[in-house]
């Protein structure tokens, strides 16, 4: 006989957003819990009137108490269940990117795997177990991805977003021999070395990839500023699209250093290019005192919210550096400018430029809208996942 699953009973008027396909269930909206679940855990999510709403996964240590997957009563939720989900979400891939080489092939739940990343790399492979569900199913998952994709090797990467669902931080191998040196992937025929042990995230910006594309058109004869560049994949693109000089600007010099052997793995004379380790918000004020200026500036920072406590003071910092870098740039310049704060919503962050535009004094219109890429899918009924927004901005 089917064991009984542990149930989340919840508060009235708390299923309103599960019964549109949302997953996120958090603290607040549970009235009570029936059984024990452990951490990982599968539970059946009920309104408070009992009626049976999902199956989703528990963790007593995360704000987000529980992260639903299925909405049918009656699916078995076993290892070929998982198994169907992630050959589905590969497939994906292959329908939207055939013949290309680095992306990735699991987006959490916007591919209907909760707290999953899984990124390829030519025959590498680099997992992110971000919640408690993904790190119980960890193993298997990695069984699978073998079976599936043979690859030569399966490591795994931290992301802080592990401690604050209450897991340790992980960094290493779980399968085959990891990679003593950063492996070379191509992307729209560029070359770019990508550190799989130590790099941002699992190495690339993958989320970047028809960005970078979009912005190297604009650059034809232009001086350009890469700012917050890490490894200098814009700059490639840059100066593959006519750039006649490109800055990339950045704190860290291990990032600066990889940026280096980027350009010169493509070909371009270290004449066109200039690699400057600084605080960007302190030397775009330096320039700005200089009176320095550029055709075309990239500004791409890390995220600045990671909870809605900080949206106040990343909105602070969004404007501050958009306000330098239209001050910067010459008249009739380019300013291409991202966000990938998930809190910060496309309307916010472009208000937050029209602050910025406002406050320089100078006259700005939105010429193109940027989005993560198509690897990175965004599930209609978990718009959270849409977390990359970009403006390209004509600059009087």
């Amino acid at each position: 006989m089917k064991q009984a699953r542990p149930r989340l009973i919840l508060r009235p008027g708390k299923d309103k957003a599960l019964r549109r396909l949302h997953p996120w269930i958090f603290s607040g909206a549970i009235r009570e819990i029936e059984g024990d679940p452990e951490p990982g855990a599968l539970v059946d999510v009920l309104s408070h009137d009992r009626a049976w709403l999902a199956v989703a996964e528990y963790n007593p240590a995360s704000k987000i108490r529980a992260r639903a997957f299925c909405w049918q009563q009656d699916a078995q939720v076993d290892e070929a269940f998982w198994r169907r989900r992630l050959a589905a979400s590969i497939a994906r891939r292959r329908l939207l990117l055939p013949a290309v080489e680095a992306c990735r092939l699991v987006f959490a739940e916007a591919d209907g795997l909760p707290g999953l990343v899984v990124d390829r790399y030519g025959p590498y492979l680099v997992l992110q177990a971000l919640t408690a569900g993904a790190e119980r199913r960890k193993a298997m998952t990695v069984a699978h991805l073998r079976e599936l994709l043979q690859p030569a090797c399966i490591l795994e990467r931290n992301d802080p977003i592990r401690a604050r669902e209450g897991l340790p931080p992980v960094d290493g191998a779980l399968w085959g021999q990891a990679p003593a040196e950063p492996v070379i992937i191509t992307e729209h025929g560029h070359r770019f070395y990508v550190d799989l042990r130590a790099g941002q995230k699992t190495g690339f910006y993958l989320d970047q990839a028809e960005n970078r594309r979009l912005v190297g058109e604009y650059c034809r004869g232009a001086e350009v500023l890469n700012a917050f560049s890490y490894t200098g994949s814009f700059a490639v693109y840059a100066l593959a699209g006519g750039a006649r000089h490109v800055v990339n600007l950045d704190g860290s010099a291990a990032a600066l250093e990889l940026a280096a052997r980027n350009l010169e793995l493509n070909g371009f004379d270290r004449g066109t290019w200039q690699n400057l380790e600084a605080d960007v918000f302190r030397q775009l004020r330096v320039w700005r005192d200089e009176g320095r200026r550029f055709d075309l500036i990239v500004l791409d920072p890390p995220k600045f919210a990671a909870s809605r406590s900080q949206i106040q003071r990343a909105a602070r910092g969004y404007k501050d550096i958009n306000w330098l870098a239209i001050r910067l740039l010459r008249p009739g310049g380019l300013l291409a400018t991202f966000s990938c704060s998930g809190l910060i919503d496309r309307d916010l962050f472009q208000k937050i430029v029209f602050g910025a535009a406002l406050d320089a004094g100078r006259e700005v219109r939105i010429i193109r809208h940027f989005s993560q890429s198509p690897d990175h899918p965004v599930l209609l009924t978990f718009p959270e996942s849409a977390y990359l927004k970009g403006f390209l901005c004509h600059v009087e």
